[in-house]
């Protein structure tokens, strides 16, 4: 192992993987390790993922013991952390994390530190866990505050969540807006050999908060259509499409209805290119409301120059504006009823299309969002 490593960016998060975080890592973590002639990236592994990895002057590092406790693999992960960065405590000049598991051994080193909040572990484990104690939640909040307040910036993807970092402690001088970006799919990319004739397109996880339950009931509300199809590209394995397979199946849909697993990232892209729409019907909950997000799904809809469906919250307006169409979340009818009228108009869906392509081409690509983050390490380095 080499020693003397001025960056670390610090993940709990697998990587690679097909989830949009792994995308985000990916264009981060890149900038952050040209700018320091390289360093160490703590993510973590499994999947038959190496444990150690070494790419030019960069060093990957896996955390994959097995704990089944969401909590307990969180802070194994966070000591597991500190003995990763010890190595390079004299020489670490910048942490880059995305959450207080890795924030609280990098705070330790002594180093910079630049907090990335995608998503607030106070807001995201209900979902994950239903039983988490309010007690439990509480410690995870100060928890939170204590990394945010800590950090020499803050790095958010959308003003949602800009403001709940803010109510967390955050001095709003120390938040930066780094929006996420995708990369416009290349010019001719060959339709999957796999498609339908029509198909409209989900892309993402499938948590409760995605609203891939209301897109399928709202699918159900087109069977005059027939033939057009639903694709479902899911960034997680088939064991956790169960229920909602049997939900379609319910429906009367099923046929109808094609599922895809965690197909690489470059697949994806031919896959909404060829959509008629894309459809993010994320359901109004507080993980959506509060804590927000940057649909990476929805970016690369639009890099790929296709339509875009989506439910009607800040997070989805920041991003879309009006180079889409918006509807009422958790309203399975109206979605239907939108879906419609835009296949009703397929010029016009084309034109929406190009209009929201250009509108990433011209400053939301990766190398946009890699030159914003550029001037916050700027802005650090300079204190």
């Amino acid at each position: 192992m080499a020693d003397g490593h001025r960056a670390a960016y610090l993940a709990f998060d697998r990587f690679p993987s097909s989830k949009g975080s792994a995308v985000h890592i990916r264009h981060m973590a890149a900038e952050l390790f040209d700018r320091y002639d390289g360093g160490l990236l703590c993510v973590l592994g499994g999947g038959g993922l190496p444990a150690y990895q070494r790419e030019g002057n960069v060093e990957i590092v896996r955390f994959d013991a097995v704990v089944p406790n969401l909590l307990d693999r969180a802070e194994a992960f966070s000591a597991w952390a500190a003995e990763q960065l010890a190595p390079h405590r004299d020489s670490l000049e910048l942490c880059h994390v995305r959450d207080p598991w890795g924030a609280l051994p990098a705070l330790d080193t002594g180093a910079r530190l630049v907090y990335e909040a995608n998503g607030l572990p106070s807001i995201e484990l209900p979902y994950a866990w239903p039983l988490a104690a309010p007690t439990t939640l509480g410690k995870i909040r100060e928890l939170e505050r204590h990394c945010l307040t800590e950090a020499a910036a803050v790095v958010v993807p959308s003003y949602v969540i800009r403001r709940a970092v803010i109510d967390r402690g955050a001095a709003p001088d120390s938040v930066h807006l780094v929006p996420n970006g995708a990369d416009p799919a290349p010019a001719g990319v060959p339709r999957p050999e796999a498609a339908p004739g029509r198909y409209l397109i989900y892309v993402g996880a499938l948590q409760p908060w995605q609203g891939v339950d209301v897109l399928l009931r709202a699918f159900a509300r087109l069977a005059d259509l027939t033939d057009l199809s639903l694709v479902v590209c899911s960034s997680v394995s088939a064991n956790r499409a169960r229920p909602l397979r049997r939900l379609a199946e319910r429906l009367e849909i099923a046929d109808r209805v094609r599922w895809h697993h965690m197909l690489p990232h470059a697949q994806v892209a031919a896959w909404l290119t060829h959509a008629e729409l894309s459809v993010a019907p994320l359901t109004a909950t507080p993980r959506n409301l509060e804590q927000g997000c940057s649909p990476i799904k929805v970016w690369e809809s639009m890099a790929a120059g296709t339509a875009v469906v989506a439910s009607d919250l800040p997070v989805i307006r920041e991003v879309l504006g009006d180079l889409g169409r918006l509807v009422p979340p958790d309203r399975p009818a109206e979605l239907a009823r939108a879906i419609r009228v835009m296949l009703e108009y397929p010029d016009a869906c084309r034109d929406l299309g190009r209009r929201a392509r250009r509108h990433i081409e011209d400053g939301f690509t990766w190398h946009h969002a890699r030159n914003r983050l550029a001037a916050v390490y700027e802005t650090v380095a300079g204190h």
